[in-house]
């Protein structure tokens, strides 16, 4: 029996958050602006032994080897599609296979998974777990489906669970890539990049809950159904002034320039709060996540900081002054028990 092992990282967004879905409603309101974000997949991610079974069966674990969920489906349309509408740990990957099913001759799979990336903290393992479960079929039944034809089928697998995502999750089909992404109506366009110097960066898990569904579902309504004050904010951050942002945040990512890129994070975040968190106070106002970005200790060590995805009290990430300063503040962070990883966004020059 071929069995093989996969990995598909997390996905970072640098800059940008929000701005997937919101572009994509230009195919109804043109005068909504176009999409940009930064984005990366991190250090961290899914591993997984796969095989082809006759059943779809998921096992996954923790990195500590804490059995996180294990569950067996027969490969039946209406069994894969209910599965993936009961919000259940196990409906990511029903809602692939679904649409995997209905395009491919495909018999099932057996995933056996370790999930090293924290769970609700912004860092996209939903998307990973998609990305993964797509790649698995591909290579198990030669479907040789390219990186964006990968990321399409997960990102209709998420969709079909009711998640209210937009497409930029699924760049974590690209690995360590930074990338530079437009969403304009249905389209993504996606350019890939590489910084003159790395960038050492690290992301803090704040260990507190936070509600991507309710975030996404908040702002998707004010955003399009809304009026007043909290509908044009978040056109304006989400659009022109977003717009703004990712055109110098994409050249100082290419120069290498970090203590730009540090400065830029926490415009980009004062901009967050000012226009788009008012929009889901419950969630957004993000107490633990202002406390760690503004904490008094790690300022020497860092250029700047911001929320992480949805943002909300998931992840905060920063830039570290240097390769030093990035091991210091994993210590310090480690210190305050709160798990950290570090990111670094290499060149491809190997001499570097």
């Amino acid at each position: 029996m071929l069995t093989m092992r996969l990995f598909v990282p997390g996905r970072l967004c640098l800059f940008g958050e929000h701005s997937d879905w919101a572009g994509g409603y230009r195919r109804i309101d043109e005068s909504i602006t176009p999409g940009y974000c930064l984005a990366i997949g991190t250090d961290q991610g899914i591993t997984a032994t796969v095989s082809r079974s006759d059943d779809l069966v998921l096992r996954s674990a923790s990195v500590n080897g804490e059995i996180i969920a294990i569950q067996r489906l027969r490969m039946d349309e209406y069994e894969l599609f209910k599965t993936a509408k009961s919000g259940s740990f196990f409906s990511y990957v029903a809602g692939v296979a679904y649409y995997i099913g209905r395009n491919y001759r495909v018999d099932g799979l057996a995933i056996d998974n370790m999930i090293e990336l924290p769970i609700k903290r912004g860092l996209s393992s939903s998307a990973s777990i998609c990305v993964l479960t797509a790649r698995a079929f591909s290579e198990l039944y030669d479907l040789h489906l390219t990186r964006q034809q990968e990321m399409e089928y997960a990102y209709q697998g998420e969709i079909l669970t009711g998640s209210e995502c937009g497409r930029m999750d699924q760049i974590c089909a690209y690995g360590s890539t930074p990338v530079f992404l437009t969403f304009d109506r249905d389209r993504m366009s996606i350019d890939e990049l590489c910084p003159y110097r790395p960038i050492y960066m690290v992301i803090v898990d704040l260990c507190c809950g936070k509600n991507t569904r309710k975030i996404l579902s908040d702002l998707n309504h004010h955003f399009m159904n809304g009026n007043g004050h909290l509908r044009d904010g978040l056109r304006y951050a989400l659009g022109d002034a977003n717009k703004d942002i990712l055109a110098t945040a994409r050249q100082m990512l290419e120069q290498g320039d970090d203590a730009g890129l540090g400065n830029l994070m926490n415009e980009a975040q004062h901009l967050f709060d000012k226009y788009v968190a008012p929009a889901c106070p419950e969630e957004l106002t993000a107490t633990k996540l202002h406390e760690v970005l503004s904490y008094q200790k790690i300022q020497d060590l860092i250029y700047g900081g911001k929320g992480v995805g949805s943002q909300g009290d998931g992840c905060a990430q920063f830039i570290a002054k240097g390769c030093d300063e990035q091991e210091i503040l994993v210590n310090a962070f480690q210190s305050m028990n709160l798990p950290s990883y570090k990111l670094t966004i290499r060149t491809n020059d190997s001499s570097i």
